[in-house]
């Protein structure tokens, strides 16, 4: 919301763990890899090419900071951080990178707001897909549009166009892709089995998962079947998701005008209601948000429920859970699904040397097949998740090779994505203003979640025209 929202939440970011990085220990690693420039003045730069579309000249000397980057609590990350920064600077030992970490997530809504209207983002700085019109409202991205060619960004061509525009607006490019996924239906494999349901097939439909439900509901012991989000935005964003897959929309294509007060919407409602009080599948406690579905299904407590690839690794490096547990399907519907993801833009002000420095370091930590984040042979050697169906943006030559190596190097079972894989659904970006959206159909959600006389008509009536004057006020 994943921005993917406070999904986003999710992302590589949403399982970062809560840690403070020292002073000391930020201004050593911020220097990691230079030689030859200790000047913490991210405005240096000196002798660059006039021309934008040209790569950075290696005899530049330019500061730039960056933010993301891991907390000491995720050693093997925060070592690869490290690494990559020296392989960047054996090309262009001018660049000084001056690393930004941050306690628990990346992007945190209230603090991401607050940063861009104080003008203190870092040079380079980590957003939600979703953030782009806030950023620009803010005036807080450059256009990085004449920045960004097959010279500077050689696999440009073979990076989705949804994944990429996501970052334009009008025609101008502020941003490149570091992350994405789609949502799917997560299902826990052992209790598949265990209420004789086939792990290999994830049901396709609500009325499949239904079904399912309350097979897996009737093991006991407080399994619940299906569970679902109602509470820190997170309701809304399944909403939309739900919404997505079943052929609908949430704004209209005017981004004007509420759209979810239909047939679509109203069964996103009565299928949650009905699952929850005529069914009793989805178990009593509700008002759940980000983080108490993945502890749930993690714990063997809970069948099923919507989510993306990253939520595996979160539950397996954070909760102590196993690769074999987890299968993921397609959305049920399969009409459309979330798409969301992270990218990083660049502050307005920035010169034309550190655009051009950030694009650099951008290409080579996240947009080279076999670079960076795609070294799947380190990063199986240092103990981290290679497998999952996504981030996977690349098409043409460079998803071949991409494709290849994820495979060589897995570190689990991936024919149990299988189903996801070999359907994908066409993904649809988040709405305009999905915080605030989200916020509003969280009280839909929690309405049908914890009331069992829920209007649903009154529900969708009432957040349709609380929605409405959101967008009015854009």
């Amino acid at each position: 919301m994943r921005s993917a929202g406070l999904r986003r939440t999710r992302r590589i970011s949403r399982a970062s763990a809560a840690a403070l990085v020292t002073a000391l220990a930020l201004t050593s690693l911020a220097s990691c890899g230079t030689s030859s420039s200790k000047d913490d003045d991210s405005s240096s730069s000196s002798k660059g090419s006039s021309d934008p579309s040209a790569p950075l000249d290696p005899k530049t000397k330019v500061t730039i900071s960056i933010d993301c980057m891991p907390p000491a609590a995720k050693a093997a990350e925060l070592r690869e951080w490290n690494e990559d920064i020296k392989t960047f600077n054996e090309k262009y030992p001018n660049v000084t990178i001056n690393g930004k970490s941050t306690p628990g997530q990346c992007n945190e809504p209230p603090r991401f707001t607050a940063m861009l209207k104080g003008k203190s983002q870092p040079d380079v700085f980590y957003a939600y897909f979703s953030d782009l019109q806030q950023v620009l409202d803010n005036d807080g991205a450059e256009d990085i549009s004449a920045y960004v060619t097959d010279k500077t960004v050689p696999a440009l061509k073979d990076i989705q166009t949804q994944v990429v525009d996501v970052a334009r607006k009008d025609g101008k490019l502020y941003g490149l892709p570091t992350s994405n996924y789609t949502m799917g239906l997560m299902i826990n494999r052992k209790l598949f089995t265990e209420a004789g349901l086939d792990p290999n097939k994830p049901p396709a439909t609500w009325e499949e998962v239904r079904t399912a439900a309350k097979k897996i509901a009737g093991l006991g012991k407080g399994i619940s079947g299906y569970g679902e989000y109602s509470a820190g935005n997170n309701g809304g964003w399944h909403f939309a998701a739900t919404q997505f897959g079943l052929g609908g929309d949430v704004v209209d294509a005017s981004g004007k005008k509420a759209a979810f007060n239909d047939a679509n919407g109203k069964q996103v409602l009565q299928q949650l209601h009905d699952m929850r009080w005529e069914d009793d599948s989805m178990g009593k406690t509700q008002l759940l948000k980000w983080g108490d579905l993945q502890k749930q299904i993690a714990s063997d407590k809970l069948g099923m429920f919507l989510a993306a690839p990253d939520d595996i690794a979160y539950m397996v490096q954070q909760l102590g859970a196993e690769y074999e547990t987890f299968g993921l399907g397609p959305i049920p519907g399969a009409e459309g699904t979330l798409f969301g993801g992270n990218n990083y833009l660049i502050k307005k002000g920035s010169s034309p040397d550190q655009i051009k420095a950030a694009i650099a370091w951008l290409n080579f930590k996240n947009l080279t097949p076999g670079k960076g984040q795609f070294d799947w042979a380190r990063t199986k050697a240092d103990k981290l998740p290679v497998g999952l169906p996504q981030p996977n943006f690349f098409l043409g030559e460079s998803k071949t090779k991409d494709d290849a190596a994820r495979a060589e190097n897995a570190t689990m079972p991936v024919e149990n994505f299988k189903a996801f894989m070999d359907n994908p659904v066409p993904g649809k970006a988040e709405p305009p203003k999905a915080q605030e959206i989200y916020k509003i159909l969280d009280n839909a959600m929690s309405g049908v979640l914890t009331n069992k006389n829920a209007d649903v008509d009154k529900l969708l009536s009432t957040a349709e025209k609380q929605v409405n004057q959101v967008l009015a006020n854009q």
